[in-house]
């Protein structure tokens, strides 16, 4: 499949295009651009869906522009927000513009003929002159115009500032700029952009009496109707010092059996058959979780590399299950595991998993302890225990000689990874 707009279809990429966008794609490659907010200093899981978009995109043999708003977010995007976004310092914004283009440099290629192209939109709004502006952008729209689009429309009843209202002028001029200075010609984003999305292609008509396009996404949520994007703990974020990678692999793998393998279509580059295949074998045995598997690997390599991903697996393994007593785990893996500390000479030299339960703070007590294990209620390293007199061997034990230690899990969720002193 080569066709761009048939292939993104396919993988549940498209919710709407304008007309054309099908006939000038078959014309030849095509430069676009897709903007993203700097309201935070990284991007979320929420944004992969744009992020692929503009990958498979470039990978089809057209141009990518990843476009930053450090200019727009001065302002503030009323789509979607029932109340006006807090205003933000320059500074916050310029730095949060900074690493979020950093962090769009590990989905794109730099290199070729189609090499990605990094905007940030402060380069030319913030010095862009009011009554040029006014001139030259707001005597292309009405009032009644503005007045129909839903993001507009939505904001009405409860108030909408001067300021936000005229959003969607300042992101058609940057359609317009972008036309002028890369050629861009199609812009994408998610579905609430559309009113902004064809308001800069009606700009560019207007003024350079050239047609361009637009395309929009779904907005994702999940097969229970929440928000997609959300864990317990809050928004899922692309930058490690915000979610780890373990953290970002759970999240993946506690995808709904009814949502897993539209989610593979979308946030993976895995070929459709490839995909059929999967969702054929986790079909046969679901309680194995293989496509969440899967999925969670793949888009995990994607964010944060083969050796995050890795990284991620490992230490599910030694929570959860299915690690080898004695494998040496990478530092990495174990970042993420609650830490309990005790000197070893407070323990019995042969270990006896009974004391070490009790000093992890996983029991109570000692009798708590044993009927714990009694009804296969802990782990160690992985693995049940089910036996009170076991002794804990040092072939049990992870780290270097000076600082073992054990992981150890009550249940399905409570685990520690209980330092021995020496």
């Amino acid at each position: 499949m080569s066709d761009l707009l048939e292939l993104l279809g396919a993988r549940g990429f498209v919710q709407d295009a304008t007309p054309g966008l099908a006939e000038r794609l078959h014309q030849g490659p095509i430069t676009a651009y897709v903007g993203f907010d700097p309201t935070a200093d990284s991007l979320h899981v929420g944004n992969l869906v744009p992020v692929m978009g503009m990958a498979w995109l470039q990978r089809l043999g057209h141009t990518p522009v990843a476009l930053v708003g450090g200019g727009t977010a001065m302002v503030g995007d009323p789509s979607g927000k029932r109340s006006e976004r807090p205003v933000l310092s320059l500074d916050q914004i310029d730095r949060n513009a900074h690493r979020i283009l950093r962090q769009l440099q590990r989905f794109l290629t730099f290199e070729g003929a189609n090499a990605a192209r990094l905007r940030n939109n402060a380069d030319w709004l913030r010095g862009v002159r009011l009554m040029d502006f006014l001139r030259d952008t707001g005597k292309h729209f009405t009032i009644s115009y503005m007045l129909q689009k839903e993001a507009v429309q939505s904001r009405l009843e409860t108030g909408i500032s001067y300021t936000e209202f005229s959003y969607m002028l300042i992101q058609a001029y940057d359609y317009w700029h972008l036309f002028q200075s890369d050629g861009c010609e199609l812009q994408m984003g998610g579905s609430d952009q559309w009113g902004n999305i064809t308001a800069g292609s009606w700009l560019v008509d207007r003024r350079e009496r050239k047609q361009v396009h637009g395309l929009v996404f779904p907005l994702i949520t999940t097969a229970s109707g929440a928000k997609f994007g959300k864990s317990e703990s809050g928004n899922v974020w692309l930058d490690t010092d915000r979610t780890s990678p373990y953290h970002f692999y759970q999240f993946w793998l506690n995808t709904d059996d009814r949502d897993v393998e539209r989610y593979l279509r979308l946030f993976t580059f895995l070929p459709l058959d490839a995909i059929a295949k999967t969702a054929a074998e986790h079909g046969l045995e679901p309680g194995r979780r293989h496509a969440q598997r899967v999925l969670a690997r793949e888009v995990t390599a994607i964010v944060h590399g083969d050796a995050g991903a890795e990284i991620a697996i490992l230490t599910s393994a030694a929570l959860f299950g299915g690690a080898d007593d004695g494998v040496e785990l990478p530092a990495a893996a174990i970042a993420d595991m609650p830490e309990r500390r005790v000197s070893r000479h407070h323990l019995p030299d042969d270990l006896p998993v009974v004391a070490v339960l009790v000093a992890s703070g996983l029991a109570s007590s000692k009798a708590d302890a044993r009927r714990g294990i009694q009804g296969k209620g802990f782990y160690l390293n992985g693995r049940p225990i089910d036996d009170v007199e076991l002794r804990i061997g040092e072939e049990a034990l992870h780290g270097p000689p000076e600082e073992r230690f054990l992981i150890l899990r009550k249940g399905k969720k409570n685990y520690v990874r209980l330092v021995l002193e020496s």
